[in-house]
């Protein structure tokens, strides 16, 4: 089912924005892994609301129950279930949204499709649903870490046209120098610039997007499928499959389209210690839809949030024109909350893509 993701390491997320609570129910995570709410926790505290000025003032501790699946601090095998309540919902501030469809949001295409919607926040097109996609993640996240030492990091490389220079790029960040910044942008200057730019759009009631950038380190070769389940595009489906993102690309992207191949292919070359080696990484640490034991990199696109406090032409249940004034709480940039959502879906393919490559060829000595 649609709110269903992966296949061997499967989550699923339920509850609406301004319902009693949010959650995940997660499949097939390994049995035995040490786990506590305290290793969930830090990530949900990167994702929630209200964390600074440049975000929404919704005020939500975000505190995780594991409601089953562990035993004595130790994953059982069985289904994990995991809850985060919702305790500061303001739903009358969404009245006028019952009869109105906010532009570029999901209102008129959920009532399209169900024949009714629940209006306040977007029910489950808010990115409150996130919550569960965190919490899942930053289990995978610590499956990865021990399997293997796999670091996921992303950060805000755009806002709106400021940008991070690209020779700044070269390094993998700290988690430390990312989360420097409010805004999660690991370039002191140009984070700066980015809050001011922030700052003067939610002023005047508006909103902007912006690139997140994601980079995986520790990636063993192996992991990815040859044909539909290729490694990138499953990042892509997980990325695509979040709310306000418009675009993805891996490696080079559409700037390879520039190249020629002479400038584009990563030559091989013998790896230090053993094994093989890419000089460069236009690739992006997958070829053939599998990884090659390279650093993944990719970028995702955001668009402005798509609530903003101004007024809108729309139109309402009954297809009749009118203005929308929209209220509420809203983030005026989605992309300093939404790091961590990028770093949660990364680490929820790569677990079970792993799983999938133990499964089919590391079980049988043939």
């Amino acid at each position: 089912m649609p709110n269903t993701f992966g296949h061997l390491f499967r989550v699923t997320t339920w509850g609406e924005s301004h319902g009693p609570a949010v959650g995940v129910v997660i499949d097939g995570c390994p049995p035995r892994l040490p786990l506590a709410a305290a290793d969930i926790q830090g990530d949900l505290d990167r994702r929630r609301p209200g964390q600074s000025d440049l975000v929404t003032p919704r005020q939500e501790a975000d505190q995780v129950e594991i409601m089953a699946g562990l035993f004595e601090g130790r994953t059982t095998g069985v289904p994990l279930s995991l809850l985060v309540r919702n305790s500061d919902q303001r739903p009358g501030a969404y009245d006028e949204m019952r009869e109105k469809f906010r532009p570029s949001h999901a209102d008129y295409t959920y009532q399209a499709k169900y024949g009714l919607r629940d209006h306040r926040g977007g029910g489950r097109s808010s990115a409150r649903e996130t919550v569960g996609r965190v919490a899942a993640g930053a289990i995978a996240r610590k499956i990865l870490a021990l399997a293997g030492g796999v670091e996921v990091r992303a950060f805000v490389t755009r806002v709106h046209d400021l940008a991070v220079p690209a020779a700044a790029l070269v390094d993998f960040p700290t988690l430390a120098e990312v989360e420097a910044s409010p805004v999660r942008c690991p370039h002191p200057a140009t984070a700066a610039a980015m809050i001011r730019r922030i700052k003067e759009v939610r002023a005047a009631g508006d909103s902007v997007g912006g690139i997140i950038q994601c980079r995986v380190r520790g990636v063993p070769p192996g992991l990815g499928e040859p044909v539909f389940d290729r490694l990138e595009a499953d990042l892509a489906r997980a990325m695509l499959s979040l709310p306000a993102t418009k675009g993805f690309e891996i490696g080079s992207g559409f700037a390879g389209t520039l190249l020629k191949g002479s400038e584009h292919n990563d030559a091989f070359a013998p790896r230090e210690g053993g094994g093989v080696r890419t000089v460069t990484n236009r690739s992006g640490g997958v070829q053939g839809g599998i990884s090659n034991g390279e650093e993944i990199v990719f970028n995702v696109a955001f668009k402005p949030t798509a609530t903003i406090m101004q007024r809108q032409q729309t139109v309402d249940l009954h297809g009749a024109a009118t203005e929308l004034a929209a209220r509420g709480r809203h983030d005026p940039c989605v992309l300093p909350r939404a790091v961590v959502i990028v770093e949660a879906m990364a680490a929820l393919v790569l677990v079970d893509h792993w799983m999938r490559q133990r499964a089919q060829c590391g079980t049988f000595d043939f």
